[in-house]
C-alpha cells in the first residue's frame, strides 16, 4: 500500500471499519453511515459487521478534493 492510501489499522489486509474510517477521514462515524448509504462511500456487510475496502477510501478522498476558485461563494467579494 502507498503512503497516500489509508491503512486498514490492524496490518491483517485492505479492510477498514467505520471507526477507522471516521478517523482518518476526521468525521463523525455517523458521517461515514451517511457517506455509505448516500452510495457516495462503497463498504461491506459481512455478517453484522461494515467493512470498507482501503482504497474506495482513498478513492473517495481524492474524489472529494475541491478545485481552486470553487468555493468563491462562502467567502465576501474581496475588495481591490
Amino acid at each position: 500500500m502507498s503512503d497516500e492510501e489509508p491503512e486498514s489499522g490492524d496490518g491483517r489486509g485492505p479492510w477498514m471499519g467505520t471507526p477507522a474510517v471516521a478517523r482518518y477521514l476526521g468525521v463523525n462515524q455517523r458521517t461515514v453511515y451517511r457517506l455509505i448509504d448516500d452510495g457516495e462511500l462503497p463498504a461491506y456487510r459481512f455478517g453484522r459487521v461494515i467493512r470498507l475496502r482501503a482504497r474506495d477510501v482513498a478513492d473517495f478522498v481524492e474524489r472529494s478534493r475541491i478545485a481552486p476558485g470553487s468555493l468563491a461563494n462562502l467567502y465576501p467579494e474581496r475588495s481591490s
